[in-house]
């Protein structure tokens, strides 16, 4: 308890740049945490939704049946249904205007499938950017605060004329307080950039995979 005293006492008793460095280390740790549970929330539904959709759609039902189940104009369709979503609807409004182009109906599907991935990838990496902000400036940030904290402490020693180290000490310790901070601040962030940048480009290549294999299956239901 006394030890969690002392360290709120030599926050309190921080200069004004120190305490606005640790304002800033501080606001940015709870923001990234909150990134941090968000794109947990996100990323996993994505893969829960992915699983899902590649079962009805691989289980050989009427693809016809299957875009009508999901519905015509839900703002909430994205990830894997709406990928496909957005390649079948193209590709039957094209069949209706030219049904002799097969190639060019495959064509605009797969526009219509890329426009619908990019939307998606944008959507799963929103906060991604920021993690790695927090993981790669708290540090330097807190390093900052180490090095205005520590000169002004021997600043202040410059003005005694004995000098011990308990008079150093707590300077010292109120300007290391800073860099703690900022690992604190970086840490879970880099760790968690790095996650969920791994998953990010893991749904990404599942996507790309079901839209060749899409593909091939509209190319196939063309011929017939």
């Amino acid at each position: 308890m006394g030890s969690e005293l002392s360290l709120i006492d030599l926050v309190a008793q921080a200069g004004l740049v120190v305490k606005l460095v640790l304002l800033v280390l501080v606001f940015a740790s709870v923001l990234s945490w909150a990134a941090i549970f968000d794109r947990a929330r996100v990323l996993r539904r994505a893969r829960a939704r992915a699983d899902t959709f590649e079962q009805q759609f691989w289980s050989g039902g009427d693809l016809s049946a299957l875009y009508r189940e999901l519905g015509q104009d839900d703002a909430r369709l994205n990830g894997l249904p709406g990928i496909f979503r957005n390649g079948f609807k193209e590709y039957v409004r094209l069949r209706k205007v030219r049904p002799d182009d097969s190639a060019g109906l495959i064509q605009g599907a797969e526009r219509a499938m890329r426009v619908a991935l990019s939307r998606e990838m944008d959507r799963l990496e929103s906060n991604l950017p920021f993690l790695a902000t927090v993981g790669s400036t708290s540090p330097y940030l807190g390093l900052f605060g180490t090095v205005w904290g520590t000169m002004n402490a021997f600043q202040a020693l410059g003005n005694m004329q004995q000098n011990t180290l308990a008079l150093v000490g707590p300077g010292m310790s109120e300007a290391l307080i800073t860099t703690a901070v900022g690992l604190l601040a970086a840490i879970p962030a880099v760790v968690a950039y790095n996650r969920y940048v791994s998953q990010v480009e893991r749904l990404h290549s599942r996507y790309e995979e079901f839209m060749e294999e899409f593909s091939i299956l509209l190319q196939r239901q063309g011929r017939g």
